[in-house]
């Protein structure tokens, strides 16, 4: 029951992340990098620092050093230095070419989980996401005859990639952070909010003296409710929420589980533009978009499998032991 819930907080976390790039999109034309990063994540802080200040208080109280570098890390990879990369690469390449790029995440998720934490890689977990690789290059249109990315794009396309492998360091030291078999320490016991709460702050932290370089206050000025509202959802919605449920999420399944629900961040990029930019995905898309969720249902059938034979090893002992 633990491991469906945690790809339910999963699904909801990537589908809220793969609206960032269009939100990004929309600030990147009128706001500095780095004044959108604080600002967002000023909103963040006003929104949960009423809800979450006495929780966080406690956890900071119990917090020791390998929780203060894990939070640090998690702040620099997961919100700096994603956001940075990606509002920069957005600068010089399309919207939809880098929401396409983010579905790399699974891929490199995968390649850490496997070489940095170890974890095994069964067949039917690497076939999982070799069909979220397979359903990402359909996405992008590019195995079926596509014309691929415009070269004028290139250096864009790469400060996307750099963003995506921030988000797969991020998502293993996150894993790694809050298992209960990876550490022992405050992170592990965290409230997801808290500990979306504490990265935050340390990310606005990090933000704060390069926003202030962009002279923030008359570009904050000029900008109309749209850019308002798409900073409320930028703190609110594509942090707080996203990242609580990630936390919550990735508590409770495995990395390579993770990795595949990755696919959601293009995916619901995807559906983004048909519905609200009017876009008609060619039938290759939608391929693509069918083979990532086969890919995630390979994995969860993988999980779920593996989470019954736990169960039914801990029965056993527990039945032989009382005999």
């Amino acid at each position: 029951m633990g491991i469906q819930i945690g790809k339910m907080y999963l699904f909801f976390a990537f589908a809220l992340a793969g609206t960032s790039v269009v939100t990004a999109r929309l600030l990147s034309a009128s706001l500095g990098m780095f004044t959108i990063s604080s600002v967002s994540l000023a909103i963040l802080l006003l929104g949960l620092a009423p809800i979450y200040a006495a929780r966080a208080v406690r956890t900071i109280r119990s917090m020791r050093r390998q929780d203060w570098k894990a939070v640090w890390l998690q702040a620099v990879f997961g919100i700096f230095g994603f956001r940075t990369f990606l509002l920069l690469g957005l600068t010089m390449t399309s919207a939809g070419e880098a929401g396409i790029l983010t579905g790399a995440a699974p891929a490199l998720t995968a390649c850490l989980a496997y070489f940095v934490l170890r974890e095994p890689l069964t067949a039917k977990a690497g076939l999982g996401v070799g069909c979220t690789a397979a359903g990402i290059a359909l996405l992008q249109g590019m195995s079926l005859g596509g014309n691929g990315f415009p070269l004028d794009h290139l250096a864009g396309n790469l400060l996307i990639l750099c963003a995506v492998s921030c988000e797969a360091i991020f998502n293993v030291l996150s894993r790694n952070s809050r298992s209960n078999e990876g550490s022992s320490g405050a992170m592990a016991d965290a409230h997801p909010m808290v500990q979306t709460l504490l990265v935050g702050a340390a990310a606005l932290a990090l933000c704060a003296v390069p926003a202030m370089l962009e002279h923030p206050v008359p570009s904050l000025g000029n900008i109309g409710s749209r850019e308002w509202l798409a900073l409320a959802w930028y703190g609110l919605a594509i942090t707080a929420l996203s990242y609580g449920c990630f936390y919550a999420g990735i508590k409770r399944c495995d990395v390579y589980t993770t990795a595949a629900y990755a696919g959601w961040m293009p995916l619901t990029s995807l559906l983004l533009s048909m519905l609200l930019l009017g876009e008609k995905p060619p039938v290759v898309q939608w391929l693509g978009g069918a083979l990532v969720i086969g890919g995630m249902l390979l994995i969860g059938s993988r999980t779920a499998h593996a989470a019954d034979i736990k169960n039914s090893t801990v029965g056993q002992t527990e039945k032989t032991t009382s005999l």
